[in-house]
């Protein structure tokens, strides 16, 4: 990961870094949120704007996205798809998340759809045990990967459950906000 020149503190040598430090602190929120719709995460990484330097930002980022709480885990999970299903719209979360997908639907041999109608049924189980969507950070993962997954998290309790979708969200925040560093 490139980093800023130490005498480039306003991120002039990382275009993407100068356009997050170059935005009112309501739009940079609305470009955080995009990342980690959890109104305690996108407060904590905006009021510490402008950032020094790329990593100065993802790793304050990431600090605070290990926080994360069972209650904040609901809100956040209203902004994502269930896995396999389009995300609706046009804008920059949508496209992220059609693109965060797009391996598990990309086989379409017989064996490949055999095991995305599998995952179907566990995700319906999942939903059934857990009351809220699976969600994971499936970027670049197969159906068969996702389905694994999706099994074996079928065994946790709860609480537990919430401490693993707490870490997916933290993943893919981490992957997104890349992505939105990258956007220069």
């Amino acid at each position: 990961m490139p980093e800023t020149n130490a005498r480039e503190p306003d991120g002039a040598a990382d275009p993407g870094l100068a356009r997050l430090n170059a935005l009112s602190r309501a739009d940079l929120r609305v470009e955080l949120a995009q990342c980690l719709d959890i109104d305690r995460w996108v407060d904590a990484v905006a009021g510490q704007a402008p950032y020094a330097d790329r990593r100065t930002l993802t790793e304050l980022a990431d600090k605070h996205a290990r926080e994360i709480t069972g209650d904040e885990v609901s809100s956040a999970l209203a902004r994502h798809p269930r896995i396999g299903e389009k995300a609706r719209g046009k804008g920059t979360e949508a496209r992220w998340s059609r693109g965060e997908q797009s391996a598990f639907a990309a086989d379409t041999d017989d064996a490949s759809l055999r095991v995305q109608r599998i995952f179907e049924f566990a995700q319906g189980e999942y939903e059934a045990r857990f009351g809220q969507i699976y969600l994971v950070c499936a970027s670049g993962r197969s159906s068969r990967e996702l389905l694994a997954d999706l099994v074996g998290r079928l065994d946790n309790d709860p609480p537990t459950e919430l401490r693993v979708v707490a870490e997916e969200l933290r993943k893919i925040a981490g992957l997104r906000l890349e992505k939105l560093l990258d956007a220069a």
